[in-house]
């Protein structure tokens, strides 16, 4: 059996464009996709916290250090400049590798920068606390 885990997630990162006429994606800062674990190319899911908007659609990178967090094609009509997201990424695990699994959650500031990490264990055991980067 597989289990759909997180495996990556960018915590209320703010949107910097929106662009409905570019090829649909999300265009991340490359210093947040290195962060965080996840890839171009790669599908995540957006959920817009102002608006309640949920929608999946797959990564471009995006110059680092600029805190870019660009949403293009049809998907920039639900979400505006200045909304704050969460990114997440899931993988899809067997149980033999559950216990060893880590998510890793990357908190930023106003301007997109990284200011902490945070590593969460997938056990149920009370002694795999979160761990603080």
């Amino acid at each position: 059996m597989l289990h759909k885990m997180m495996r990556a997630k960018i915590h209320r990162a703010t949107i910097t464009k929106c662009d409905p006429n570019y090829v649909g994606s999300i265009t991340i800062d490359a210093d947040l996709l290195r962060a965080s674990g996840i890839r171009p190319n790669e599908a995540v899911h957006v959920l817009d916290i102002d608006n309640a908007a949920r929608f999946e659609t797959y990564v471009i990178l995006g110059e680092a250090g600029t805190g870019v967090i660009g949403i293009n094609g049809a998907a920039a009509k639900l979400v505006a400049p200045g909304h704050k997201v969460i990114i997440v990424c899931f993988g899809y695990l067997t149980e033999q590798h559950l216990d060893a699994h880590k998510a890793t959650v990357v908190l930023v500031d106003e301007k997109n920068r990284q200011t902490k990490t945070i590593v969460y264990g997938s056990t149920l055991e009370p002694a795999d606390e979160p761990i603080v980067v």
